[in-house]
């Protein structure tokens, strides 16, 4: 009996034994498939070099991306180009001699350059400009006193391959070039017609090739002096002559007349023609003598407009007759109306007799004078004639 519990004993601790072993080689073969199995390397972004990523759990905040702001831009200016590859900032005007060369930068990437009409039309190949990485280059050889006038750098503003100007940011300069011969910038018309305006300022442009000319304003006919008293009339030797409020006694032949030393010339000669701009596009008014009008009966569609003196207003009718070539039969007049200030009644009447069906339709009116035109409509109806009755 106690052989047979030994034995019994004997076999659960082979079993045990056994368990044990198989547990170990288990446990074995797991460190050892740990070692084989490649670890991966985890990088940290923006860590400091020489300092290890992984010093216990660290919870990393994604910070939200700025979006890309454009660097600020460079302020833009000129500067001459002298002798000996000296440079000198500009200010608003400079003086070269003729004959020589101009030389002009300016600071921008890119630049573009805007010269003298003169120039813009034909300057012989005098005229080059070349852009580098930061700045732009003019240069005018040759120079004459034609070349007299405003010298303009506009920065770009670029997306991809589309740029514009950038107006507000431009940079000027005026440039003179004296002439011993030609105290006036050459013109070759020896006439200009210019309007007054009742609206505008009126500029005579007798610019001249020096500042240091002596410059006045005359009158051809009857011969005077013209007083400029710089409120009325004033003189900029960048512009000529400025008329600010233009009247019609300011109208008629003009010319300019500079001296420097014992030279003394005239300018081009300016014929002045008054024009009474109106204020605004003027607001016509139209009205049918009847509507419903019986055929056979005569139709008058008026339009009037009562706006300031002497504008001149001009009229256009649109009438359902043009569909049949029904010619066109209008009367016009202007009178001027009573009120706090004299004002001037402009009118046409459209004209049609004996009306037919066929002229039942809209009548349209368009006045306009030189700040614009202005539609408007009614719409006429045409019934037939009643029949008699019987006795």
């Amino acid at each position: 009996m106690l052989l047979l519990h030994l034995c019994r004993w004997k076999g659960k601790l082979a079993f045990s034994v056994l368990l044990i072993c198989a547990v170990i080689f288990e446990l074995a073969y797991c460190q050892d498939e740990q070692r084989n199995t490649p670890k991966k390397k985890v990088t940290l972004k923006n860590n400091k070099p020489g300092k290890s990523a992984n010093k216990g759990p660290k919870t990393v905040t994604a910070k939200p991306k700025k979006k890309a702001t454009p660097p600020a831009q460079v302020q833009t200016f000129i500067t001459q180009v002298l002798d000996r590859g000296t440079f000198k900032k500009v200010g608003e005007s400079i003086s070269v001699p003729t004959g020589g060369s101009l030389e002009l930068r300016c600071r921008g990437k890119p630049v573009q350059w805007s010269v003298p009409p003169y120039l813009e039309e034909d300057h012989e190949g005098r005229l080059r400009t070349v852009q580098h990485e930061r700045y732009g280059v003019l240069t005018l050889v040759n120079t004459t006193g034609a070349d007299t006038g405003e010298y303009s750098c506009y920065p770009m503003y670029c997306e991809d391959t589309d740029c514009r100007k950038e107006y507000d940011k431009a940079v000027k300069v005026f440039v003179f070039f004296p002439d011993p011969q030609e105290l006036f910038v050459p013109s070759a018309d020896y006439y200009e017609v210019i309007q007054l305006r009742t609206n505008w300022p009126t500029v005579l442009p007798c610019q001249v090739t020096t500042p240091e000319a002596k410059v006045t304003l005359h009158r051809e006919f009857p011969p005077a002096e013209v007083a400029v008293d710089g409120t009325e009339i004033s003189f900029s030797v960048k512009k000529g002559f400025t008329i600010h409020r233009p009247r019609p006694h300011h109208a008629g032949a003009l010319f300019c007349v500079a001296s420097l030393g014992n030279l003394r010339q005239s300018s081009t000669k300016y014929m002045l023609i008054y024009v009474n701009y109106p204020t605004a596009p003027p607001a016509p008014v139209i009205r049918a003598s009847s509507s419903p009008v019986v055929v056979g009966e005569n139709l008058r569609v008026s339009c009037t407009v009562v706006a300031e003196q002497d504008v001149d207003i001009g009229f256009t009718w649109d009438y359902p007759g043009q569909e049949i070539g029904r010619p066109l039969y209008t009367q016009e007049s202007i009178s001027l109306v009573g009120g706090g200030t004299a004002r001037q009644q402009s009118q046409s009447v459209l004209l049609v007799d004996e009306v037919r069906d066929v002229d039942k339709g809209t009548y349209t009116c368009t006045a306009q004078n030189l700040q614009g035109a202005k539609s408007v409509s009614t719409t006429v109806r045409v019934v037939p004639k009643a029949k008699p009755t019987k006795p």
